[in-house]
């Protein structure tokens, strides 16, 4: 238990569908084996693009305040809204900064592109590395019980519903195997003219 990304445990999971994406988070904040809130979502929107950030509770507030102030000065002096692929390029360059003093973060960005209408998925180690994705990305303490269950249910192209199910049971019974995870989850399926949020109603042990 000495590595600071497991001491509060969480887990987060992005999915690519057809034209559409969605990502999904535990809501558990906790202390090692003590739970101390069933209400800390680790899934944040920036314009199109949604950022997952699982690890370090502290890390995690601290670097969804600093890219809040990014996106918005990015919008500032760009005019427009920022796209997934840039965003992911900017939470690489902004962990790499960090690269000897490293935020305990594993983030994963998940959107739509508004001009082509593609999915965009990717994961991140802690010091930027970007990891691309086709299919799915994980995070987390619950990260081998992901992988397990999303090469087990994912398929391609699939459409929004499916897809919400999909994210939804490996989500679910990933955590049911993780004691850092669970207390609920929040889903967002991300298409190209709507956004729709879940709540998951999971165990509460």
């Amino acid at each position: 238990m000495s590595d600071p990304s497991s001491i509060n445990g969480g887990s987060v999971v992005a999915m690519a569908g057809k034209d559409c994406v969605a990502i999904g988070c535990d809501m558990r904040l906790g202390m090692q084996a003590l739970t101390i809130s069933n209400d800390f979502p680790k899934i944040f929107q920036f314009n199109n693009a949604f950022l997952g950030l699982t690890g370090l509770a502290t890390d995690v507030i601290t670097l969804s305040d600093v890219f809040r102030y990014k996106v918005n000065l990015y919008n500032l002096r760009e005019e427009r809204k920022i796209e997934p692929e840039t965003f992911a390029n900017l939470v690489s360059s902004t962990l790499y900064e960090k690269r000897f003093g490293p935020y305990f973060v594993g983030p994963i960005v998940a959107g739509i592109n508004s001009k082509s209408g593609k999915p965009y998925i990717c994961g991140f180690d802690l010091i930027g590395c970007i990891n691309f994705a086709k299919d799915f990305v994980v995070g987390g303490t619950s990260s081998p019980q992901l992988f397990g269950m999303c090469e087990s249910l994912w398929e391609p192209d699939l459409e929004p519903d499916d897809l919400f199910e999909t994210l939804s049971q490996a989500l679910l019974n990933a955590q049911d195997r993780d004691a850092l995870s669970g207390w609920g989850a929040i889903v967002y399926v991300i298409t190209k003219d709507k956004v729709v949020k879940r709540l998951l109603k999971t165990r509460q042990d």
